[in-house]
Parts: C-alpha cells; sequence; structure tokens
C-alpha cells in the first residue's frame, strides 16, 4: 500500500487551472490533473473572488483522490459579503463598511465549524473582532460596541431564530 501524498493549497474559489500551483504540483504524483481542477472549482464556485484552502489527497499507486475544502479567511468573507476590495488600512479612522447584524451571523456561521466557539454568539463575537481590525462596522455601531450589546442579550432572538 502507497504513501498518500497530500498537496495543500490556497486557490481563487471556483477559478482553479491546471497552472501552477497546482499543476505542478500534482503533475508529478500522475493523478488526472484536470479532473483534480474541475472538481475542486466545483467545491469553491460559492467562495468567487475569494481565497479558499484546499486539500488535494492523492494515492499515487490507484492515481485516485479525494478533495476537501477549508472555508475562507473571516476576513475574505466579510470583504466579499461588503464587495468591497479590502479592509482598511486605517480601522480606527477610516471606515470600509458596514454589515448588518444577518450578514454577521452568515459569516459566523460559515466560519463556526472552525472556531473555538462553542456557541453561535461567540462565533459571531469572534467575527466581531475581526470586523474592530478591518474597519468595519456592524448595524452602523463599533463592533466593540456591539459585542457588548450581545452580551447584554440584546441580539437573543436573532440569534435563537438562526440557531433554528
Amino acid at each position: 500500500m502507497g504513501e498518500k501524498k497530500v498537496v495543500e493549497l490556497l486557490v481563487s474559489g471556483g477559478q482553479a487551472t491546471a497552472g501552477p500551483p497546482l499543476g505542478p504540483a500534482l503533475g508529478p504524483l500522475g493523478v488526472n490533473v484536470m479532473a483534480v481542477v474541475n472538481r475542486i472549482n466545483e467545491l469553491t464556485k460559492d467562495y468567487a473572488g475569494m481565497k479558499v484552502p484546499v486539500k488535494v489527497t492523492v494515492d499515487p499507486e490507484t492515481k485516485t483522490f479525494e478533495v476537501t475544502v477549508g472555508t475562507p479567511t473571516a476576513s475574505a468573507l466579510i470583504v466579499s459579503e461588503l464587495k468591497i476590495e479590502k479592509g482598511s488600512g486605517n480601522p480606527k479612522a477610516q471606515k470600509v463598511g458596514n454589515l448588518t447584524m444577518e450578514q454577521l451571523i452568515r459569516i459566523a456561521k460559515i466560519k463556526r465549524p472552525e472556531l473555538l466557539s462553542k456557541t453561535l454568539k461567540s462565533a459571531a463575537k469572534e467575527i466581531l473582532g475581526t470586523c474592530v481590525s478591518m474597519g468595519v462596522t456592524v448595524e452602523g455601531k463599533d463592533p466593540k460596541e456591539v459585542i457588548r450589546e450581545i452580551d447584554e442579550g440584546k441580539y437573543d432572538k436573532i440569534f435563537a431564530e438562526s440557531e433554528a
């Protein structure tokens, strides 16, 4: 039984190609590179415009492969949700966008499997931390204020509905 080879890469969602970094990494393993590329693009199409971590496990003997897709970083999800190019270079002074509570919760749900958070609320607070460093407000407020409001129970209803 041969050793499986694992190739880990960051690809642009839905836009992987047989060129570098994929082709050169997979070519020597004798696997059908286009088949891998197509599979990656199929699995990452929802993350268009974002960098997505992808793991390709190849069995060099049977030439079979499997693709596992991670989720984009919290900041990539925020950028995508706001349709902006990047976070603020000076987050204290310059705000680059504003998320609604619904958008915040949607991002928290996508990231939650990778976060240390036990609850959707704490996942949302982790995402709010990222908002602080990016110069993004939530519901028009400073993310730190929103964290305080979450702790005070202000958004309990929306979290309960989102957990359902």
